[in-house]
This record gives structure tokens, C-alpha cells and sequence, in this order.
């Protein structure tokens, strides 16, 4: 552990990979084959200000429609809500029992997928169903053989650890390359195991990264914590702490104590703002970027009543720094906001910019570049440029399709603002005698201007009159 992730004599960064390290044990030590329990991030900014948002939580009355196909023989739902049972996450607590249920509803029926899990359920095995090899294997075998890749890598894991057949590494090995070529995270999974380890196959750790990879492309969080070993360590790639010690926190917030950021959640949705503000604040101070953003936002709506009104700001700015910090471009925006409004701090245009520059630079973000574009027009905290300005707008428009309308009246608005300046900057006075009447055309000129006009009115009269049959 000494060596792992030392940056220098910088006290903060090992401090740091030893806290993610020891959290990473035990998320590592609790996961099963199922991946671990899903833990669901939910943004309140973006829940509010996008109304197609999907924060991925079912509404009771979906679930319950689900269920009611399930119970008339609809295997697809029946298979649906076996799995999301068995997983959690997305609002709905982790149940085997009831997975069971619709499992065994879907087996029957022929399905192997939920023949699949059934031997997954059977092989870790739980309170509810006592782990049994040869029931796993049954039903892992039926569903190998039709094909399904959860069965596959089933299969291929009995076979690697010797669970109630002759330990195969070749069997294992076939099984698992079955089960990756169909993109199944835990064949990707393994594969990358035995390369890594030398089992059954020469070590070779380029494969073993390549598919840990893939298996961290699906949110396995295994294959975040190998990855996060390899660049720990320098194994088979350039060493680097930096991309270790994301990897790491990735896994950390993978633990049981997510599960808080539901029930934050819930406690916001059923008006109970204080209480979630609370739990949000727990898991800011571990570390976790969601629930930071998501206290700045209770606090920037005026929805916790628990600090005297000058304070409120000023931590929502310290929370918002928090989440800007680890990357989150509207918690960026936000910052630029508060020091452009003058928001628990001081009125500063030049922060505000710095701050739309990265979240425009870094993140790409339209709102960012559209308030760069603003304050270019202005000339807050800048010098004016309008055509830096019309540059951002553009930008503006063409990272976002909700950005066009706003860009489009804008943009009016910068071209009335650069045709009076041209004005101004031009020589008018000459423009003007150009077009004094009464020198150019003296003093009767208004008589044959009447005339002009009578004339072509009776022209227009002429050929819009009726005509004959």
C-alpha cells in the first residue's frame, strides 16, 4: 500500500488514494455476479429546468401496469421485472424473492434469459434461495445452448472456479469468448481475468485491459476496480495516479452507502426538503459530485430553511465549487453566475468570465458560450468585441439545438448594434448633403415627388381594373 499512488511528499493525494483504496476493498468484497446493485444518480437541475429529463426512476403506475402484463403471461415483462428485482435501482428496491417469482413465470415458458438469471440466483445463492451448483448448471446449460450469453458466461465461471463440475480453464476460456462476442459484461469480465492472471491462456495484459475496458463500458464495477489496479500499479500501461484514483472513486460510490442518494431523493420528491438536504450534504463530504450539485441547488432555490439568509448563498457557491471541481459543467456555469450577479460574493465580471471560458473550453456548454458572447457585447470584464461575440453566439447555436432561438435574437440585436456603430464611425454628414433635396433638385422638389407617385398610382389603378368578357 506504500507504494501505491504516492504523488511526492504530497501528503492530500496519498491520504486520498489510501480512503478510496480501503473503500474500494469493500465495495470489491461485496459484489456478486450481478454486478453490484445499480445506484441511480439524479441531477434536481436538470430534472427541473429539461422536462424530457430521464432520471431513470419507474413511476409506481408503470411498475404496476408491468405487473399486471406479467400476471396475464406477458413474458417480456415477466423477464423485465425479474431483472429489475434482481438488480435494484431505477426506484425499486433489490428483491430475490420476487425475481425469483418472475423468473421462474419466464423459464416456463421458454425464455432464456430468464433461464439465465435463474442460474445466476442458484449460484451466488441468498437468504431467499440456497445457493445449489447442479441447479445453477441446469439452467445455465439451457440457456448456453440457446444461444444466450448470460448462460454462456454462466457456464464459463463453473468451469473456471470448479463449482459442482471439474475445474476447465478451456472450457472457461470458451464459454466466456461465446458470451463477449454477444457484448455480455461478465464474459468481457472474466476474459480480461484470465489474461490478466495467466489461467488457462499465456498473461497478456493488453487483452486484459482491452476488456476490462469494455466490461467498465457497461458500468461493471469490477472492471472499474481491475482498471484502476493496472494504472495504479503500471501494469501493462503508462502508470498514472490520476486516472487510478478516478477509477477508484468510481468504485467507492458504488457502495451501500449510494443507496442515500435514493433516499435523498425521495425525501425531495415527497416534499421533505430539509431531510434530503441533509443527506445530500452527508454525501457531498464523501466525495460525491451529484450530491453536491444537488445541495447547491436546494440552497439556490431557497428551499432549506435551516441557515439565516446571508449564509445560503455562500454555501451553495462552496457546494457548486465542489461539483464544478470534479467536472460538472452547469455546477461551472452556476459559479460564473454567482460572481456575476454578485451572489455570496462580490460583483466580479472578470471571475464570471473565467468561469464561462472553462465550461465553454472544457465542457462545451452552450449556456457558458452564450454568456461569454453576452459579456464580449457588453464589455464586462472584457473588452467589447462584437465579433467575438457573434463567434460565441455560433458556437452557442451549433452545440445546442435549444440555444438557436435565443442565438437567433441575439444576433438581430448584435446587427442593429454593429449597423449603428457603423453609422456612427462613418462619415454621415457627407451621406446626409448627398441627399439634400433642395440643392439637388431646388426648391420645388416635394411637387415633383407628388407627381412621381400620382402617376404610378394611376398606373397600378390602370391594370387592376376589371376587364372586359
Amino acid at each position: 500500500m506504500m507504494g501505491l499512488c504516492e504523488g511526492g511528499n504530497e501528503l492530500p493525494g496519498y491520504v486520498k488514494a489510501i480512503y478510496f483504496v480501503s473503500r474500494c476493498l469493500i465495495v470489491a468484497e461485496e459484489v456478486s455476479l450481478s454486478g453490484g446493485q445499480a445506484v441511480q444518480r439524479v441531477r434536481l437541475l436538470e430534472e427541473l429546468e429539461n422536462p424530457g429529463y430521464n432520471s431513470g426512476i419507474l413511476d409506481n403506475d408503470l411498475i404496476e401496469y408491468y405487473q399486471l402484463l406479467a400476471e396475464k403471461g406477458d413474458v417480456q415483462a415477466q423477464v423485465g421485472l425479474g431483472q429489475l428485482h434482481y438488480q435494484g435501482g431505477r426506484g425499486v428496491q433489490q428483491d430475490h424473492q420476487r425475481a425469483l417469482h418472475y423468473f421462474l413465470q419466464a423459464a416456463d415458458a421458454g425464455n432464456p434469459i430468464a433461464m439465465a438469471f435463474l442460474g445466476k440466483i442458484y449460484l451466488e445463492g441468498s437468504d431467499i434461495v440456497k445457493q445449489d451448483n447442479d441447479t445453477a448448471y441446469k439452467y445455465f446449460k439451457k440457456a448456453a445452448d440457446l444461444g444466450n450469453p448470460v448462460g454462456q458466461s454462466g457456464l464459463g465461471l463453473m468451469y473456471l472456479y470448479g463449482k459442482g463440475v471439474d475445474k476447465d480453464y478451456g472450457k472457461a476460456l470458451k464459454y466466456f469468448s461465446q458470451a463477449a462476442d454477444q457484448g455480455w459484461v461478465d464474459g468481457q469480465l472474466q476474459l480480461g481475468n484470465m489474461y490478466f492472471s495467466g489461467l488457462g491462456v499465456r498473461r497478456d495484459y493488453k487483452l486484459a485491459n482491452k476488456y476490462f475496458s469494455l466490461a467498465s463500458q457497461s458500468g461493471h464495477v469490477l472492471a472499474f476496480y481491475n482498471l484502476a489496479q493496472m494504472h495504479a500499479t503500471g501494469t501493462g500501461m503508462m502508470r498514472s495516479c490520476p486516472t487510478a484514483v478516478e477509477l477508484f472513486k468510481n468504485v467507492a460510490e458504488r457502495g451501500k452507502w449510494g443507496e442515500k442518494l435514493m433516499e435523498a431523493h425521495i425525501h425531495y420528491r415527497e416534499g421533505r426538503l430539509d431531510e434530503a438536504f441533509v443527506t445530500y450534504t452527508l454525501l457531498a463530504e464523501l466525495g460525491y459530485e451529484v450530491a453536491q450539485s444537488n445541495a447547491a441547488f436546494l440552497l439556490d432555490k431557497g428551499d432549506v430553511s435551516l441557515f439565516l439568509e446571508q449564509d445560503v448563498f455562500v454555501r451553495a457557491l462552496m457546494y457548486w465549487g465542489r461539483a464544478a471541481a470534479q467536472g460538472y459543467s452547469a455546477a461551472q456555469v452556476k459559479l460564473g453566475d454567482y460572481h456575476y450577479y454578485g451572489l455570496g460574493t462580490p460583483v466580479d465580471y472578470e471571475m464570471a468570465a473565467t468561469h464561462y471560458r472553462l465550461a465553454s473550453e472544457q465542457q462545451h456548454n452552450a449556456q457558458a458560450m452564450f454568456n461569454l458572447g453576452y459579456m464580449h457585447e457588453q464589455g464586462l470584464g472584457m473588452q467589447q468585441d462584437i465579433h467575438l461575440a457573434k463567434r460565441c453566439y455560433d458556437m452557442a447555436a451549433e452545440t445546442s439545438a435549444d440555444a438557436k432561438v435565443p442565438v437567433a435574437l441575439a444576433l438581430m440585436k448584435l446587427s442593429l448594434l454593429f449597423s449603428m456603430k457603423y453609422v456612427q464611425e462613418s462619415r454621415w454628414q457627407e451621406w446626409l448633403l448627398l441627399f439634400n433635396l433642395d440643392q439637388s433638385l431646388g426648391p420645388n422638389w416635394d411637387l415633383y415627388l407628388i407627381t412621381t407617385l400620382v402617376g404610378l398610382l394611376g398606373i397600378v389603378v390602370y391594370f387592376r381594373r376589371p376587364q372586359p368578357q
